[in-house]
């Protein structure tokens, strides 16, 4: 069935003109927010408590925003599939690149860390082209093996490892000639099995993943927060900022603390970029 899926629509699409794609994804949103509501209630819930001094109307219209940006966000991962390196360059830029030279002169490895905000994909795609280090994506593997064998190929086509997250400390041991850059999303809900640290992010107790911190602090990796910003449809830039030079020199938590407060900061600019399809805050804090 995946398969069928793949090379009957997805591939398909994924050869169209974006101006026609473009316009299949405002028939998408119009269709989750109208028609059949995708994940409508979460979407309310989440931007309710986030954002408790707007009213109803207010929510609404950042709703509305939001599902515009999901499915242009579903159309141009489809496009991902097909994508010419050009196309790549012509579509995604690096704001300040500089940044990253200094530690790649000093043979240093660093942690690039993120959030589920605007178009995730196209940095992971379009980023080993325009940086200096080596980039490895952490990644949790896809419950169907066909897609995750494609989505993997998508994401590193233009020269991104992909490191599933079972196999980090491994990846982590390994000797390696050219510094790397290794790429964490820090903003999903983390299973109550995994050690986190509680902090308070957009007007909720919540519980952040540690990894970032964890193997920032054990093999004295510089963290560098990575923003990205739509420019205009199909177009973004990422820009970058160092979080700490110094990570085995942090309190406990510091990290997390710094890559969440930044990332809540991006969301409170333009709330209607972030991920609110997403369970965030399913996990409360045991007694």
């Amino acid at each position: 069935m995946s398969r069928i899926l793949f090379y009957l629509i997805v591939k398909p699409l994924s050869l169209l003109p974006y101006f026609i794609v473009y316009g299949i994804s405002n028939a998408v949103s119009f269709l989750f927010f109208y028609i059949i509501p995708y994940r409508k209630k979460v979407v309310i819930n989440n931007l309710k408590n986030s954002f408790p001094k707007k009213n109803k109307k207010e929510i609404k219209f950042i709703a509305r925003k939001f599902y515009n940006h999901l499915s242009d966000i579903i159309i141009e991962s489809i496009k991902l599939f097909s994508i010419s390196q050009k196309q790549i360059n012509r579509r995604f830029h690096l704001k300040n690149p500089q940044i990253l030279q200094t530690y790649f002169d000093q043979g240093k490895d660093l942690i690039l860390v993120g959030g589920h905000y605007n178009n995730w994909e196209i940095l992971a795609v379009g980023i080993n082209q325009i940086v200096p280090h080596d980039c490895v994506g952490i990644y949790t593997k896809l419950s169907d093996p066909f897609f995750d064998k494609k989505m993997k190929y998508s994401r590193s086509k233009f020269g991104l490892r992909m490191i599933n997250t079972k196999e980090v400390s491994r990846y982590y041991n390994e000797k390696n000639k050219t510094p790397r850059m290794t790429i964490f999303g820090a903003d999903q809900s983390p299973t109550y099995s995994k050690n986190v640290h509680w902090t308070n992010f957009l007007n909720q107790d919540t519980a952040v993943a540690l990894g970032t911190e964890r193997f920032a602090k054990k093999y004295n990796l510089p963290v560098i927060f990575c923003s990205i910003i739509k420019k205009e449809r199909g177009i973004y830039t990422a820009e970058l900022s160092v979080l700490t030079d110094t990570p085995q020199n942090t309190k406990d938590g510091e990290i997390t603390e710094l890559h969440t407060s930044a990332l809540e900061k991006q969301i409170n600019t333009q709330p209607e970029f972030w991920l609110w399809t997403h369970k965030r805050w399913k996990r409360k804090r045991e007694n």
